[in-house]
Order: C-alpha cells, then sequence, then structure tokens
C-alpha cells in the first residue's frame, strides 16, 4: 500500500496536480455503525473475569504450560514441570523506541524467530500487555495475526518506518491526509464527532497494519476472528489507558486516574470509582445502566487504530489550549487540527480519545454514571508507564510478568525505576496486594538494576514475581526520543536484538530481588 502511495503521490508532484482534501465524507470503513443488540447483557460488573476471557484462558493455559515446560527442560532437564506459574509480558510506553525494543524482546521470546537461550519462552506466556509505544506494538503483532518480528520488520515496519506518514513534509503523507480525512468526515457524518486521536491512529495504522488502506477495517475486537486467536496459540492480549476526570476540571490525569483496560473482548476498569466492564465490540452503543437505549447497538468503533491512538494520546497536554489547525505545514498536531476541522470547530474536547460512556447511568461506575462520554489519554500519563495494572489483578492469577520498561525517565532517554515504583505506590493505595516492593529510584541508580535485568518478589509465595527488564545500549542505541516519528532500515533493523533476553537468563540470579 505505501509503495502505491508513492508512485501515485510522486506521478502527482511530476504533472504538477494538487492534492484535493475531501469536504464531504465518501463510503469509508472506519465510522461506526448500526446493529443488531447481542441477547447477552452489555454491562457488568467488575467481579470476575468475562465468561469469554475465562474460556480463553482455559484453552490457553494447556498449550502455555506445554510450551513452558518444554522451555524449562531445555534450560534445565532437572526443573519440576508438574505446578507451573502463569506469565505475562509488557511493553512500556516510549514510541518506536519501545516499539522497537520491545520487539527485539519478543523475537529474543519466540522460538519461532530466534534460537537463543530465552527462545520458546514466548510460547509459554498467558497474557501479553502494551501501553503507548508498548501499544502499538501489541496492535501491530495482533491485528496482522502474530507474525514473526522479521516478517513485520521485512513487510512492513522497515519501509512504513522510513516512509512515515507522521511527517507532514512528505507527499506522500498528503495523499493518507486525503484518505484519512474522509475517514474522519465519515464518522462524523455517522453522528460521532471525531477527535485529533481519529486522525492520529488512523495514520499510525499505516506504519503498524497490513490491512486495507492502512487497516481501517480492522477492530480490536475483530482479533477474536483470527486464526491464531481462535486456537488459543498466543497470549491474551490487552491495551491500556487513562480516563481524565474532565468533569472535575481536570486535562491531566492525577495518581490515582482510572485504569481503563482495552482488550479483544472487554472495554473497562477494576478501579472502584468504575468497577464495570462492557463488551468491545459495542463500544459507541447508547447504554443506560447497561441496557440500550435505541432500537440498535453501533458496531465498529473500535477500529484498532483509534484504540492504539487512544493508548498513545497526549494531546491533552496542551490542556485548556484549543487547538490550532496548520493545514499540512510542518507542525503534526496542526496537520491533525486541520484534519478535524473539516469536520467541526476545534474545541478542548478534540484533546482527547472520547468514547460514548457505556456506564451511563450504571450505579457501580459511582464516579462515572452521570457522565455521557469518558475522556482517555495516554496510559503513561500518571507515571505508571508499565501496564503492569492489569496483571495484578486478584482474578488473573499472574505468577510472573516479564516488565520490559522503555521509559524515557532520564535526560538521555532512559528508564530508572520511577515508573514501576509509582505502580507499587499506587497498587498498596488501590489496596492491590500481589504487587512485590519495589526499591526507590536512588537505589535503583546505585545499584544499577536500571542497567540490568532483575527479579523482584522471587522468595515471597504472596507476590507475583516481577522480572525487570530495562532498555540499555546492548548492541545498538536504543535511547532514541520518544518524539521520534522516522527511522532509517538500518535503525528499524538494528533494534530489536537478543541480548536483552539473554542478559536476563544469564544474570537472575546475581540481581534477585526479595
Amino acid at each position: 500500500m505505501l509503495s502505491t502511495l508513492l508512485f501515485f503521490g510522486a506521478l502527482l508532484l511530476s504533472t504538477g496536480v494538487a492534492i484535493a482534501v475531501p469536504k464531504r465524507a465518501l463510503p469509508s470503513g472506519y465510522a461506526p455503525r448500526k446493529a443488531t443488540c447481542p441477547a447477552s447483557p452489555l454491562v457488568r460488573p467488575a467481579t470476575s473475569l468475562s465468561s469469554q476471557e475465562t474460556a480463553y484462558i482455559a484453552q490457553r493455559t494447556g498449550s502455555a504450560q506445554k510450551s513452558l515446560a518444554a522451555w524449562l527442560h531445555k534450560t534445565n532437564s532437572a526443573f519440576a514441570t508438574s505446578s507451573l506459574p502463569t506469565v505475562a509480558l509488557t511493553t512500556s510506553g516510549g514510541g518506536y523506541r519501545s516499539l522497537l525494543s520491545g520487539a527485539g524482546v519478543i523475537q529474543g521470546l519466540d522460538v519461532r524467530d530466534s534460537s537463543v537461550g530465552t527462545s520458546g519462552l514466548f510460547q509459554g506466556l498467558t497474557y501479553q500487555a502494551g501501553l503507548s509505544g508498548g501499544a502499538w506494538l501489541l496492535s501491530s503483532f495482533a491485528g496482522n495475526n502474530y507474525p514473526t518480528i522479521t516478517s513485520l520488520k521485512t513487510n512492513l515496519w522497515t519501509q512504513a518506518f522510513e516512509d512515515s506518514l507522521l511527517l507532514p513534509e512528505y507527499l506522500l503523507a498528503a495523499v493518507a491526509y486525503a484518505e484519512v480525512t474522509n475517514d474522519i468526515l465519515a464518522k462524523e457524518a455517522a453522528g460521532f464527532p471525531p477527535t485529533l486521536t481519529d486522525p492520529w491512529g488512523r495514520l499510525l495504522s499505516y506504519q503498524l497494519l497490513n490491512g486495507f488502506d492502512g487497516g481501517v477495517l480492522d477492530t480490536l475486537s475483530g482479533i477474536t476472528g483470527l486464526s491464531n486467536f481462535t486456537s488459543a496459540a498466543v497470549p491474551y492480549p490487552i491495551i491500556t489507558s487513562l480516563a481524565v476526570k474532565t468533569f472535575e476540571g481536570q486535562c491531566l490525569p492525577g495518581p490515582n486516574a482510572t485504569q481503563i483496560e482495552l482488550h479483544p473482548y472487554e472495554f473497562g476498569s477494576w478501579d472502584n470509582q468504575l468497577s464495570a466492564f462492557t463488551q468491545t465490540a459495542y463500544l459507541g452503543s447508547s447504554l443506560s445502566n447497561g441496557v440500550p437505549t435505541t432500537a440498535s447497538c453501533i458496531v465498529n468503533y473500535d477500529n484498532l487504530g483509534y484504540v492504539l491512538g487512544t493508548s498513545s494520546n497526549l494531546f491533552n497536554e496542551a490542556c485548556e489550549v484549543v487547538p490550532s489547525a496548520t493545514n499540512l505545514s510542518t507542525s503534526l498536531t496542526g496537520d491533525l487540527a486541520a484534519i478535524v476541522e473539516a469536520a467541526h470547530a476545534l474545541s478542548t474536547r478534540d484533546e482527547y480519545a472520547v468514547y460514548p460512556n457505556p456506564f451511563f447511568a450504571y450505579p457501580r461506575a459511582s464516579l462515572y454514571e452521570s457522565q455521557k462520554d469518558l475522556f482517555l489519554v495516554d496510559g503513561g500519563e500518571a507515571l505508571q508507564n508499565n501496564p503492569i495494572w492489569p496483571l495484578i489483578q486478584p482474578f488473573r492469577h499472574v505468577d510472573v510478568i516479564l516488565v520490559n520498561d522503555n521509559s524515557a525517565d532520564t535526560s538521555t532517554n532512559f528508564p530508572n525505576g520511577s515508573e514501576i515504583l509509582t505502580t507499587y505506590v499506587q497498587s498498596l493505595s488501590a489496596g492491590l496486594t500481589k504487587m512485590p516492593v519495589i526499591p526507590s529510584v536512588d537505589t535503583f541508580i546505585s545499584e544499577g538494576l536500571n542497567k540490568r535485568p532483575t527479579f523482584f518478589g522471587c522468595n515471597d509465595n504472596t507476590k507475583t514475581t516481577i522480572v525487570y527488564i530495562p532498555n540499555v545500549n546492548y548492541t545498538f542505541p536504543s535511547n532514541e526520543p520518544t518524539a521520534k516519528l522516522q527511522y532509517e532500515p538500518s535503525e528499524t533493523s538494528g533494534k530489536p536484538a537478543y541480548p536483552i533476553m539473554i542478559t536476563a537468563a544469564k544474570g537472575a540470579t546475581q540481581t534477585a530481588q526479595s
């Protein structure tokens, strides 16, 4: 698709033809649409896992534990495998830096794609979570039916990251802008005012999804129909975001902001102020106390690009400043604003990923039951840049979490432990008991825990063991700024490197923390 757009753009340039941005919506696969409501309840209390997730995990557990046993026996034939842990992997925020570094971790774990000491551990995972740049990685991985990282690099990322549609000066981008603008107009025409997150997610999709027109037809709930998911051959994917209390005058999420989960079956939160879930496939439906208020429900609101854009939405950091449209200049935010302005006059509402509130008038969602909309932003804005929260919920029974932290906590764009420490502190406030003790940032730095893999909680059977895997320059510069939106082919192929996981395997006993 990218090569076709590039050829088309070059042809237009050579002939001097201007690229027209549509002023009215043409047919588009992006717009939400009406559908028959399901017979099953659309909203449920957060008092257990959903029946769908429970069934998936039951099916996944058998193959995951078989693979985990095989990996343990390969590592050491003396390992006992009669009782095996439930293992999860998380990838932090951090833009393309995190996507590529996280891809290296997956590649080093995936027996299909590497032959090192850790190869095969991916096949033993039960859950996988991503946030912001980590959500880009997870969406690209899951949305394309879990190919190998090598395949994604070769067939999609290398060219897409070089010819980045997020760089407005490229004529290539201008062609895509016309297509994306039509999608945004179609969403407006369907009765759902778009925001900056819509074009942001659509342009990202061209880099991350192989589907038609930059994955315009791909949805989060649609992952349930892909072959590797239906066979439970892969870990269950979870993307996270934060809800902002705009109704209290906030424009940024506070330290106890509501953690929102988005996954193929459900959307919602375990947090007390919401404590409910709805079916992902029917996001956008008008509900009151969990019951449809109209004859039809809505589908297609969970466009996968919109979801991954939601998890990486930082536009709210402008706070009360209304976005300014600049119409294809050198400002990405200005260009996105120009696209949205084609649909409606801009306001501060456009700085958020807006979801019609499925928990309206639902008494259990005490903080949000009076709100018509939910306003979501980047899951890392409250200094919890690792999507650990879903995996320390008691109903999921996760025993081990591999936490790949690619945060830019320092001036040199490396992690320093502050993000995982914040999660620990907030977990105590929320009454969650599975998180192991995390030391101070000073301890992280003085003991070099931010430069090598570290085990936390491995000597306490009441805690989830966390294997902390920080981003470090092992074999390639891996500390590019989060705002970097273009990567040369040598950078895309160079960053995913195995030594991250190789070092984790070799240094485990030396760095174990209680």
